[in-house]
């Protein structure tokens, strides 16, 4: 009871300095009605500053320190401008871009980011309206940018907003940048330290002519466009969920030969609100309801739905009876690197220095693919920005193809450094006339790379905690299987488990230790003798902690598939329990 009351006085002191003239009007008046009848949203609202993390900002909107607002955007702004100023102190003209999604707020946030760096001497280049968040690497690479924004909260509710931050690269920061960013934010003490006002005249445009240069590369990645005169009539359903993705990618397909696109009127209305999904996540089944039902109505061969941000995306496949089978993000990844594999192999583009990338809880069967291509595949941890930087890395010596992550983002070639559900879009429908051409429909293409390469089967639950006890509960559950591992799961011993916060493997059958040569994270991961791997991490942009499974069988023919689908369910439904994720 007395932490509670020190917890209370202490953001009742915070609150009240939300109070001054230094704020406006609408804030006063919030954060004064929380303070005299709400104590449970004022102390959800201040209890900590909301985090500057290693990709930016992300939370709900409201007055508060621990929400997104235009005060704690234009303190994470001043910030990154105080570091851009140090950082190329050498050049006469430092420069960044602005993107924004459909999201309440987004323009309004994005224009006040704008407004902050014009005013510290650092030209601002706005897209005119909402664009895909790949669009804007692409920008900063096009314009030769030192630094880019993204206003969006890519598929959170809609009470979310966030700001994403990219280096000169193209790519989401990473170390050292991403630290050095969050001392200098974090050395903005108070919101008299921000400068606001910069003059609009002093913010540049970005519109068509971009656009036309984006799509310009993301058609270059076509291998095989006179396959796609041939069946361009490929019946495809694609929505935006009210996102940023509603103009670029039917242009795309449409650049790339396809004829037969058909939209979903309701969710090409942008709004924040989301109001015909319950999440714009296309994750989740519900999303692509509305979609779904136009294809059945075509009788499509394939249904595509991108999230906010046109970052990611969903597909869902015709199975030959006008039923619609949703694929997980693994699956669309494998068939898109089996798809591009295969064809640069046909059309002798593989020189032996090409590589593919993925992070640590994907599928194994990206890398099973790649190497029997003879082509190198490397492991990185969570989140985009990693692949990104393998790119980087490897630039001039190594070929990037195409690389992803379970949770529906890919990228093909180097001229982007995020995922991109545009181009992604684009050739996964090139992957479906592919399939078309040999007879089959994309399930079935699936069910050929399973007999190639063995039936991999994933599974992913996450448990939502919101809050301060929220948290707090995350953490407890990952420092319990620290302190407890467990030595056998789903009737199988654990031979090695990977903890990437202490940077350290341990093989359970030698004893050996040995060091992980990837950044620190908050990530376990527990693989066992018969070849499941168990991942655990805590969401670094949601109040949940997400349990990755994936389980293999080796078959030798399609009729032992249906047989090893129903072992490799059961076990996962074992390990679920062993590993406490009910």
């Amino acid at each position: 009871m007395k932490a509670e009351q020190e917890l209370l006085h202490t953001v009742e002191s915070k609150a009240k300095a939300w109070t001054s003239e230094l704020f406006d009007e609408d804030t006063r008046k919030a954060v004064k009605n929380m303070l005299e009848s709400n104590p449970d949203e004022l102390i959800e609202s201040f209890y900590k500053d909301l985090e500057f993390g290693t990709g930016g900002l992300r939370g709900i909107m409201g007055p508060g320190t621990n929400r997104v607002n235009k005060y704690t955007i234009g303190m994470a702004t001043q910030g990154l401008a105080n570091y851009l100023l140090a950082s190329f102190a050498e050049l006469k003209t430092i420069s960044v871009a602005i993107a924004y999604d459909c999201r309440n707020q987004s323009k309004f946030f994005a224009e006040t980011t704008a407004n902050v760096f014009v005013a510290n001497g650092i030209q601002a280049y706005l897209f005119e309206s909402l664009r895909p968040t790949p669009e804007l690497s692409f920008a900063i690479r096009e314009l030769g940018c030192q630094s880019g924004i993204v206003i969006t909260a890519s598929h959170n509710p809609k009470e979310y907003n966030g700001y994403k931050v990219y280096w000169d690269d193209g790519g989401q920061i990473i170390s050292p940048h991403d630290e050095a960013i969050i001392a200098e934010v974090a050395n903005i003490q108070t919101i008299d330290e921000v400068k606001f006002s910069g003059g609009t005249a002093k913010i540049m445009a970005l519109g068509k002519e971009m656009d036309d240069k984006y799509l310009k590369e993301v058609k270059s990645l076509s291998l095989n466009p006179e396959l796609i005169k041939k069946y361009s009539d490929l019946k495809i359903v694609y929505t935006p969920i009210h996102g940023t993705g509603v103009e670029l990618v039917p242009n795309s397909l449409k650049d790339f030969g396809f004829t037969s696109v058909f939209n979903v009127p309701e969710q090409d209305v942008t709004d924040g609100n989301f109001p015909t999904v319950i999440s714009p996540n296309p994750e989740e089944k519900a999303a692509l309801n509305m979609a779904i039902q136009k294809a059945k109505e075509v009788q499509a061969d394939i249904v595509m739905a991108t999230d906010p941000d046109a970052d990611r995306v969903g597909i869902a496949v015709n199975n030959g009876d006008n039923e619609f089978i949703l694929l997980n993000g693994n699956q669309t990844g494998s068939l898109l690197v089996y798809y591009m594999l295969n064809e640069w192999k046909n059309k002798g583009l593989l020189k032996g220095n090409e590589f593919i990338v993925k992070t640590i809880v994907t599928s194994p069967l990206f890398s099973e693919i790649a190497n029997s291509y003879g082509v190198n595949s490397y492991e990185v941890l969570t989140g985009f920005k990693y692949i990104a930087n393998i790119i980087k890395e490897k630039e001039g010596h190594e070929k990037f193809i195409v690389g992803g992550e379970e949770s529906y983002g890919y990228l093909a070639g180097d001229f982007i450094r995020d995922k991109d559900a545009v181009m992604s879009c684009a050739l996964i429908a090139e992957v479906a006339v592919w399939a078309k051409s040999k007879g089959l429909n994309m399930m079935e293409l699936l069910d050929e790379v399973y007999v190639k390469f063995g039936l991999f089967k994933e599974h992913l639950i996450s448990i939502v905690r919101k809050g301060k006890s929220g948290s707090e509960e995350i953490a407890a559950i990952m420092e319990n299987l620290r302190s407890n591992p467990p030595l056998t799961l789903a009737g199988s011993d654990v031979v090695m488990i990977h903890d990437f916060r202490k940077q350290k493997s341990v093989d359970m059958i030698s004893d050996l230790r040995y060091d992980i040569k990837l950044p620190k994270s908050n990530v376990l991961q527990f693989l066992t003798q018969d070849g499941s791997i168990i991942s655990i991490r805590p969401s670094g942009t949601e109040p949940k902690i997400k349990f990755y499974f994936s389980t293999r069988k080796k078959i030798d023919s399609a009729e032992e598939l249906k047989a090893a689908h129903k072992s490799l369910e059961e076990k996962i439904q074992k390990l679920v329990v062993d590993i406490g994720a009910q």
